[in-house]
């Protein structure tokens, strides 16, 4: 069993002790990774099971542990899914008009749901997280792409930044490790 001690570690070092740990230990069938925030624990759970581990997390005395078992490889989830992510850095579409831009956002995120070619991700950054919470006039949109299959990401530190992380109302909360890898595996298309 090879354990991973995280505490005092900030976004995005967690996941990438516990991609290091698993890439030094090519036959990891356990693994235990110690954190100490709530942000870290869901990053580098989502981390484990996107390798194929199952992942239990117990809290004690402020510290998250989770202790993860290596399963079965199962059926590649992504297979005949879309080879693109989206990447929204801002809450409004192009430059100029601020009203228009939210006007044209809106639009772009509802012709992108009827889309026949859904993306893999969408991904929600600096201002673009404003979408993704409470307040937000596309939502149900959101919330639509989602129940397509499509997953909707909001990057944790912006959320912290900008104090809404209790706010957050579609998708779930994710990390710069996180980002970068979707970016790299996938086509990426910027807004």
């Amino acid at each position: 069993m090879v354990s991973v001690d995280c505490r005092g570690k900030k976004c995005p070092e967690p996941v990438i002790m516990t991609k290091n740990a698993l890439e030094e230990n090519e036959n990891i069938e356990d693994i235990t990774v110690i954190v100490d925030n709530e942000v870290s624990k869901e990053n580098v759970s989502k981390f484990l099971k996107s390798r194929g581990f199952s992942v239990k997390a117990e809290e004690k005395e402020g510290l998250f542990y989770l202790t993860a078992h290596k399963e079965e490889k199962k059926e590649d989830k992504t297979e005949g899914k879309d080879d693109y992510v989206v990447l929204i850095g801002r809450n409004t579409f192009g430059q100029g008009s601020e009203e228009l831009g939210k006007l044209l956002m809106r639009s772009f995120l509802y012709a992108l749901s009827e889309s026949q070619k859904l993306p893999e991700s969408i991904i929600f950054v600096n201002s673009g997280v404003f979408l993704t919470t409470g307040g937000s006039e596309i939502t149900g949109i959101l919330k639509t792409l989602e129940e397509k299959g499509v997953s909707i990401l909001s990057c944790g530190t912006c959320l912290d930044y900008y104090n809404l992380k209790e706010k957050l109302q579609v998708g779930s909360i994710t990390n710069m490790y996180t980002i970068v890898e979707k970016m790299t595996l996938f086509k990426t298309i910027t807004i």
